[in-house]
């Protein structure tokens, strides 16, 4: 006879003993890695109805509320506006049952930047885009890699953990060599990322991971390390 605490359906089942029983305990990627990329998947996908117990796991679990803060303003741009007001709309109330302050923090110093490596990838967009929408060009240069990558609340390595979760999950795979080589540059294992497609899977559909594990598959080889 079954117990009565067994799961009720077939998703609760799969839900309580490979999602949660197993996956999010593996080992390869911190709980506190997985709460972020999960995070992004559910915002990049307008799924902020089922952020609230993540964005509860990634506070009990090491990411700060500026983190939190920061990753939502990151999305705004790599989701969409409309999607990062959602989320802040989820955050907002449970920041304030646990007494956390949402406000802007202080001004703090941004990141260092890669000057040489910035001009490079602002040259290879301009002669690819510039005549295009020199306009759009021009903005993500000064304001997205010149400045929101380099704002503090957020790592760089995280901000790419995040960026590569909603590039899958909005099926942008086009854009996901970059990011991929972006975040192993700031420290991200190939181990890490693999085990970022096991995560994004689950959120995303197994599909999307497929297609994106062939651009993974193709830098993992192009790169010496």
């Amino acid at each position: 006879m079954m117990s009565s605490n067994a799961p009720s359906t077939a998703l609760e089942r799969y839900t309580a003993q490979v999602l949660l029983g197993d996956v999010w305990q593996r080992p390869l990627l911190s709980m506190r890695d997985r709460a972020i990329v999960t995070m992004a998947v559910l915002i990049a996908r307008n799924q902020s109805t089922q952020l609230p117990p993540y964005l509860e796991r990634a506070l009990d679990h090491g990411v700060r509320p500026s983190e939190i803060s920061g990753l939502i303003a990151h999305l705004a741009f790599y989701s969409g506006w409309a999607n990062a007001l959602a989320a802040e709309d989820v955050a907002r109330p449970i920041f304030a049952r646990r007494g956390i302050d949402a406000g802007e923090p202080a001004p703090a110093a941004l990141l260092p930047l890669d000057e040489s490596a910035e001009q490079r990838r602002h040259a290879i967009v301009e002669r690819k885009f510039g005549a295009v929408a020199p306009g759009l060009v021009q903005l993500t240069s000064d304001v997205i890699f010149r400045d929101l990558w380099r704002q503090p609340a957020l790592s760089v390595r995280d901000r790419c953990l995040v960026t590569i979760g909603s590039v899958i999950a909005t099926a942008q795979t086009a854009q996901l060599a970059f990011y991929l080589n972006r975040a192993m540059d700031n420290g991200v294992s190939r181990a890490e990322l693999s085990e970022v497609m096991t995560q994004v899977a689950f959120y995303s559909g197994w599909s999307s991971v497929y297609t994106a594990l062939a651009v993974m598959k193709e830098v993992f080889e192009g790169r010496p390390d």
